[in-house]
């Protein structure tokens, strides 16, 4: 390619620091175009579409860069870039973090599941949010062949999975939904699937194993903001989300009678800080970062409760909304569900469910809730939606499923 194209391929010690396009990386888009290098630029902000383009513009970024969002963005002597959270309950935030932090788990990642020359990687979300954005990085950075097909239906996404026989995938649970849910063909080549974001439920595991019978299902636990916390594998206990990632400390702090304490991490993964208007939630002490998860450990596995932010209290007692959703995504009838609260005048709020799937299934779902949750903490109506509100990130639209159940 020659060193007219961008700073040319960097010495390994560069590498360690900033992101860069390995020589033997080669990436293709939707269509399955093969996407070039570009000459050096400056950085800033990057347009998000075409996603190719803008790949490879952030890769040959002499200074920080942010692909989509708004606003300006930090100057500085390090190799630093932004990223946007999920922004699965409020507006997406920005992520201030440098690219080393991405780097140090890109050669665990290489390690662990022999992502570099030679594997063929894929991811389906669009570059503006994390996940999709580092594993199109990793891939690149690390020589592999990358397959970016954000701009597809799902259905194509996994016509093209199958024809470009891609052996890795990056994804969220919801975005594997869809292609589940679009059928077609099976996707023999898959041996790996990357999930992050939240938990498989049984059924929808079921249905992975069936397109992908030889995909080996790897779900982390991380955020936007710590990146890698744990991986779980086929021996983590079903209810965990796994041991902690390799270079990553756990501590579960101020933990009650149940073991149930506020996360926090310490690792080589963890970003800088917020950028923007909004301060976000993450806190720091000496070293360690949580973004206010509860969780207990037992066993060497982590076991999440849910995010103190979605939590509530009804009638004195604390109630985390993922508990509740878990256990009636794996009950027959349901596609999807979210819980969120309500209004009420004798007990200030009660949970109520929206729902996925099934209408005659009602009965026996609410019947289920109360028997594992008691009357208090279980749902006390189901609302049934057949379309359901998803963000760019391929999470739920919680604040979107909120207003439908305020009304």
């Amino acid at each position: 390619m020659g060193q007219s194209l961008r700073r040319g391929y960097l010495s390994e010690e560069d590498r360690g620091s900033r992101f860069s396009w390995h020589p033997s990386a080669r990436v293709f888009d939707g269509a399955g175009g093969e996407v070039l290098p570009v000459a050096a630029c400056e950085g800033g902000g990057i347009a998000e579409r075409p996603s190719g383009l803008a790949l490879a513009r952030a890769l040959a970024a002499e200074g920080p860069f942010r692909i989509g969002g708004s606003g300006a963005i930090s100057a500085g002597d390090v190799p630093m870039f932004e990223t946007l959270t999920s922004g699965s309950s409020g507006a997406a935030r920005r992520i201030w973090r440098t690219q080393a932090s991405w780097i140090a788990s890109f050669a665990v990642n290489a390690g662990l599941f022999g992502i570099g020359p030679g594997a063929c990687v894929a991811v389906l979300g669009r570059l503006v949010h994390s996940l999709a954005l580092y594993g199109a990085l990793e891939a690149v950075h690390l020589g592999a062949e990358l397959h970016l097909l954000d701009d597809l239906r799902p259905d194509r996404q996994r016509a093209a999975l199958a024809a470009r026989r891609v052996a890795v995938l990056y994804a969220t649970p919801a975005q594997v939904r869809l292609l589940v849910e679009a059928g077609g063909t099976g996707l023999p080549d898959l041996r790996l699937i990357l999930l992050g974001g939240s938990k498989l439920d049984d059924a929808l595991r079921a249905a992975v194993a069936e397109m992908a019978p030889m995909a080996d299902l790897r779900e982390f636990y991380g955020a936007a903001e710590a990146s890698f916390i744990t991986l779980a594998g086929p021996d983590s206990p079903p209810a965990s989300v796994g041991a902690a990632y390799p270079g990553v400390e756990i501590a579960v702090r101020d933990a009650d009678g149940a073991g149930l304490g506020e996360i926090w991490v310490r690792s080589p993964y963890l970003f800088v800080s917020y950028a923007g208007e909004d301060r976000g939630s993450a806190r720091w002490d000496q070293g360690w970062l949580s973004v206010g998860e509860i969780g207990r450990i037992e066993g060497g596995q982590l076991y999440l409760a849910g995010r103190a932010g979605r939590m509530v209290t009804v009638a004195d007692q604390n109630v985390f909304p993922e508990e509740i959703e878990a256990f009636l995504a794996a009950q027959t009838g349901v596609t999807r569900v979210a819980v969120l609260p309500r209004a009420d005048a004798l007990r200030g709020v009660v949970m109520v469910a929206v729902a996925q799937g099934d209408p005659a299934c009602e009965a026996d779902l609410l019947a289920a809730g109360r028997r594992q949750f008691g009357p208090l903490k279980a749902p006390r109506a189901v609302i049934w939606r057949q379309d359901w509100p998803m963000l760019a990130s391929g999470k739920t639209d919680l604040a979107a499923l909120a207003r439908v159940v305020a009304g």
